[in-house]
């Protein structure tokens, strides 16, 4: 795993922030160096570019997610109960880390630079390397099925989450959610329980 510094951790804080609100084009390295404290210099001793720092942060959103799958492997509990700490984490954290999975989407969307996301792709496949162990266990212990392809799985779940949230007044409207807190709840309980619901499905009972 990847690790920052505090302070390379406080600038890619105010990055996202930014990027978020005023897109990566409206936002330059003086504007993350002013409202981070620093000076341009020390941006570029960290990350080189901006370029280099949206990498770092797209690194740095999704770098300990492994760590935590691995710890969850090591659990003593059913492989049932595993799936749906999976499931209720990736959401959590899609859900707090909303303004990262915002900027990237909009960056492998519309390709408009070039950046290179290989240290993004590697904490990827160790991640679903992590996922596949976990269906592997069920598998052994005859409760799930065989042939579950396990690639299409994180697709589901943040799927879920990122329709939600991008049509977020529709849902707001359709599920009576007065307030921001509501919306939230909403997430953790009933969204996260639709989608463990869902997967355990596909898991579990035969095609």
């Amino acid at each position: 795993m990847i690790e920052f510094n505090e302070k390379q951790i406080e600038i890619l804080q105010v990055a996202e922030q930014l990027f978020a609100d005023e897109g990566f084009d409206g936002t330059s390295v003086r504007d993350i160096a002013k409202n981070a404290q620093v000076n341009v210099a020390m941006i570029s001793y960290y990350f080189g570019s901006k370029e280099k720092l949206l990498e770092a942060l797209v690194v740095y959103r999704i770098s300990d997610m492994g760590l935590q799958l691995e710890h969850l492997f090591q659990e003593s509990i059913s492989p049932i109960e595993k799936i749906d700490k999976i499931i209720a984490f990736y959401i959590q954290r899609i859900n707090s880390n909303r303004c990262m999975y915002q900027i990237l989407h909009y960056e492998l969307s519309t390709k408009k630079r070039e950046i290179n996301y290989e240290a993004f792709t590697a904490v990827k496949n160790n991640n679903l390397k992590l996922l596949q162990s976990i269906i592997k266990e069920g598998q052994d212990q005859g409760v799930f099925q065989p042939n579950i392809n396990v690639a299409l799985l994180p697709p589901i779940i943040i799927g879920s989450f990122i329709h939600i949230h991008m049509n977020k007044s529709y849902y707001l409207d359709l599920l009576n959610l007065k307030t921001e807190a509501d919306y939230e709840q909403y997430i953790t309980n009933d969204l996260t329980s639709h989608v463990q619901k869902t997967i355990k499905a596909l898991l579990v009972y035969a095609n």
